[in-house]
């Protein structure tokens, strides 16, 4: 939550790992050079104007089933599949060498040994979190509640609300701290107050998953009610109170700067300076409210909930957030419930997998430096930066030919997009972890070393003029974003990889790849919720309320569409949550296919394998989202996430699209078939 942005998948993938053992030859990374279309990834015995994404996808969905580990499993998180074998073979390899101690080598490779070592592991129980759990036993005052939670947002220990560093929306140019609502052990406000069947079977389950935990722990309670009981409570107080993910949607909505004497009259109880002491922030002249409602109830729930029931609760926190990374025992507790029964996956991914991943989060750019070495060409980036702008330029000549904007906000909206700074591959300036403490005692105690460095470096920050230089993904990260304070765009090297991006393809392809990324991400800054932030990145209202009226009524067609989407039977779309990222697909869209008009000029090239340079424009967007999905997974992301599933990207999209009808002669009657009439028509 460092700002608001928006990524291409359904949330930042910090790259995991697919091989256990470097050593194993059958799974070291070979350099391949797949196709750009390939004809195996089709379903031939359906027509594209029926059913478009099982044309582009369904020999992919057959040839490529749904492991067990996995509660979707797409090309998408193939490519990732791949990445993380590269990012594998860089640790692994750094393990077997000699490295110097304290040096970033000696760091990843110990930090990584420690957590590959279940021997270990099991040994040592829960001694990594032993000391946090008898300072808890001790606390005897609201002072010692408030040093805890303050010292728990250090360590990187979720409890109660959260704290972070961003550009502040009303002057950009400078970071301020935010404070966010939090605290609660599911994923949502949702799962506590929703009345569905799904819901109040999984609230059962969460308060029988806190009592196991709890007694596996061997925490005895002292209360009369069962501790899932009093935790329940406690976090239903705080959800009751938060804003759902639809609210958290509207920029206005989050922005409440309030001077230190205005935070303490919507919590007097909750000393906000002693906590920013506690935590080692110095004493600001205004700080970012993100939900003030939430925060005046969790003053009230802080002065009115009795010593013991918050030490349960500061429990509850050390035990979620560490168990994964604990013994085997306690991690396959933890997984039975987040993962098993919330995602629907059928096994745990394998320890490296796991191990290899928080390796490359705690020290990414580290790991990324070598990665960039190893597998991102400079060729690469400069097609690339032809790429986008090319898109660019393409979104400028769409804006220019709108006939629902007037001429004054189309100066401001081009304006904008001009000032869209560009990331591309990987940093220019490389973060230093000179300063990150790493120890060769436990796994867990090292996380929390690397989440204090992270902390440390968010607080440094704040108070101080934006960072521009500074990225928010590494760079073998299969992944995109936007973001509206910084109105930049970063393009990691990880996505920079088939089926996204061919260094050798014809322009087809990467335009329907690659290229809708670069305009999806592009239309997020003229999406619901981005175009309410100027071109500095300032929350600003720059339109007219006619243009706003019409974009509205314009955005409401895609609202409408996807709400009318069955993804199982008993289930809908969610067409109101999803409405940032649909209107950037659709942007995407347009306006990539207009680049690669504008890049064939007036060439006509020859059909490659049949397809005409168009249709291979549409099925190399499909392969992007052709993916397998577990049903409890399809439930849990329509309810948690703002992006549409993947075959709704694709489906819900290309019907809307007049060059998709003509590129496969689409009519009335196919059922790919939308009448222009329903089209949204926004860029």
């Amino acid at each position: 939550m460092k700002t608001i942005y928006y990524y291409l998948a359904t949330f930042i993938t910090l790259v995991s790992v697919i091989s256990c053992n470097s050593g194993n030859k059958e799974m070291k990374t070979e350099k391949q050079t797949p196709k750009a279309i390939d004809l195996a990834d089709l379903d031939i015995t359906i027509s594209p104007t029926e059913d478009f994404y099982q044309y582009a996808t369904g020999g992919w969905q057959k040839n490529n089933p749904l492991p067990d580990e996995e509660s979707r499993f797409g090309s998408f998180d193939l490519l990732a599949k791949e990445t993380n074998q590269k990012v594998n073979d860089i640790i692994v390899n750094l393990t077997k060498q000699e490295n110097a101690e304290n040096s970033i080598e000696w760091k990843i490779a110990t930090f990584y040994n420690l957590g590959m070592d279940s021997v270990k592991l099991d040994k040592d129980g829960i001694k990594p979190i032993e000391e946090y759990l008898k300072k808890i036993d001790v606390i005897s005052s609201k002072d010692d509640v408030l040093k805890t939670i303050a010292e728990f947002h250090r360590l990187g220990i979720s409890s109660s609300f959260a704290i972070f560093g961003s550009a502040d929306r009303e002057n950009s140019k400078m970071e301020i701290a935010y404070l966010y609502q939090g605290g609660l052990g599911l994923p949502n406000r949702d799962y506590y107050t929703a009345d569905d069947a799904r819901s109040i079977e999984i609230r059962e389950e969460y308060k029988k998953h806190i009592d196991k935990m709890f007694d596996l722990f061997k925490i005895n309670n002292t209360k009369s009610e069962a501790i899932s009981k009093i935790i329940f409570d406690f976090e239903y107080k705080l959800a009751d109170n938060s804003m759902t993910n639809l609210e958290l949607r509207d920029p206005y909505a989050t922005t409440n700067r309030m001077s230190q004497s205005e935070l303490n009259e919507i919590s007097p109880d909750f000393n906000f300076e002693t906590y920013f002491s506690y935590i080692k922030l110095p004493q600001q002249e205004v700080v970012n409210v993100s939900q003030p409602k939430f925060f005046k109830e969790f003053n009230n729930v802080f002065k009115n909930t009795d010593i013991e029931t918050w030490k349960l609760y500061l429990k509850w926190n050390l035990i979620r957030t560490s168990s994964q990374y604990l013994s085997t025992e306690i991690a396959d507790a933890s997984w039975e419930f987040y993962g098993k029964f919330l995602t629907g996956a059928l096994v745990q991914q394998p320890r490296w997998r796991k191990v290899v991943n928080r390796t490359n989060s705690s020290m990414g750019e580290a790991v990324g430096q070598i990665f960039v070495r190893e597998y991102f060409p400079p060729e690469a980036k400069q097609r690339m930066e032809v790429l986008v702008e090319n898109l660019r330029a393409a979104f400028a000549k769409r804006i220019e030919k709108l006939d629902w904007m007037s001429d004054v906000t189309k100066v401001q909206a081009k304006e904008k997009l001009a000032a869209i700074n560009v990331k591309i591959g990987y940093p220019n300036k490389w973060r230093d972890y000179s300063s990150l403490k790493i120890k060769n005692d436990y796994y867990y105690a090292n996380i929390l070393r690397a989440n204090e460095f992270d902390f440390d470096d968010m607080l440094s920050k704040i108070g101080k003029p934006v960072d521009k230089e500074q990225w928010f993904m590494n760079p073998q990260t299969v992944n995109a974003y936007y973001s509206a304070s910084m109105n930049e765009i970063c393009f990691p090297a990880g996505i920079l990889q088939a089926p996204f991006f061919y260094l050798d393809a014809d322009d087809a392809v990467n335009y329907g790849a690659i290229g809708v990324v670069i305009g999806h991400e592009m239309t997020h800054g003229f999406d619901d919720k981005g175009r309410s932030y100027d071109k500095d990145g300032n929350l600003k209202d720059w339109w007219t309320e006619e243009d706003a009226k019409r974009f509205n009524e314009k955005s409401q067609v895609l609202v409408e569409r996807f709400n009318n989407i069955d993804v199982l039977p008993d289930l809908k779309a969610d067409g109101k949550l999803s409405l940032g990222e649909n209107i950037a697909d659709y942007g995407g869209l347009k306006i990539s296919y207009d680049a690669l008009t504008i890049a064939l000029g007036n060439e006509t090239p020859e059909k490659i394998d049949g397809f005409t340079a168009q249709q291979r424009f549409f099925l190399s967007y499909a392969k992007i989202w052709g993916q397998n999905i577990r049903d409890t997974e399809i439930r849990r992301r329509t309810k948690e996430d703002v992006h549409s599933l993947g075959q709704w990207r694709v489906n819900g999209q290309v019907p809307g699209i007049k060059e998709f009808h003509d590129a496969f002669n689409v009519k009335p009657g196919d059922k790919m078939y939308l009448p222009p009439e329903k089209w949204a028509t926004i860029w």
